[in-house]
């Protein structure tokens, strides 16, 4: 006889059941402030478990670390029901409408050929300044993804940045100068300025710069027997 398995309704009841009188003192204190370190650890989590299952690991891990980030949802939007914000139906009432309208070639009846994903994203915005999109860019993703982002604007709206050998000259040149400066703060001005040269250089080239920065120190741990 195959494990009963748990239902999302029930598991919806767990979470009211730990926040309530008589549920777990952590979990009762927490609020959406709290939580911050641990969305951003469970996310990461899985990113670990999805790297582990490519490389022909078991999906166990990437079942469970899933679990931890829809524990985050479901925590987050019962915080925001007993707040009187928005429900947990709420939520998948609107990403539900998200994912339609985004994929009219998908559910509706224009053609692939017709699909422009940044205009649908824009419809669902509103209108907004140049200025106001690139200020709408989440500042608590990794340093590196988020230069990455707003270069990319900054090249769509100031037409900054699209020059590759110019990014690789003032990259060279910030590092050449930092062989002789003996000021602190300009060495860290020296060094940001050669990092964002070399981020918006790897944009350039399609490289995602956060993957490959990753990928490279994984790679230097290898050679010391770091898994």
């Amino acid at each position: 006889m195959m494990e009963r398995k748990y239902t999302m309704e029930e598991f919806l009841g767990i979470i009211r059941k730990l926040r309530g009188e008589n549920g777990c003192p952590w979990d009762k204190v927490q609020t959406h402030e709290s939580l911050i370190p641990c969305m951003l650890e469970e996310a990461y989590e899985a990113v670990d478990g999805i790297e582990t299952l490519a490389k022909g690991g078991s999906s166990d891990n990437l079942c469970e670390e899933l679990g931890d980030v829809l524990m985050q949802v479901v925590f987050h939007s019962q915080l925001a029901e007993e707040e009187g914000y928005f429900t947990l139906e709420d939520v998948v009432d609107g990403i539900s409408k998200k994912m339609i309208h985004r994929h009219p070639h998908v559910f509706g009846k224009a053609t692939e050929a017709d699909w422009d994903w940044e205009s649908l994203k824009k419809e669902e915005k509103g209108s907004q300044t140049p200025k106001e999109e690139i200020a709408s860019v989440p500042q608590a993703l990794p340093s590196l993804l988020r230069t990455s982002k707003i270069l990319k604007k900054l090249d769509k709206y100031y037409e900054f940045g699209r020059d590759e050998e110019e990014s690789l000259r003032v990259a060279e040149s910030q590092i050449e100068a930092l062989k002789t400066e003996q000021d602190d703060e300009k060495k860290e001005e020296q060094i940001g300025e050669a990092l964002l040269q070399l981020c918006n250089y790897a944009r350039l080239n399609h490289i995602n710069s956060e993957l490959l920065l990753e990928k490279t120190l994984k790679n230097h741990l290898k050679s010391y027997e770091i898994q």
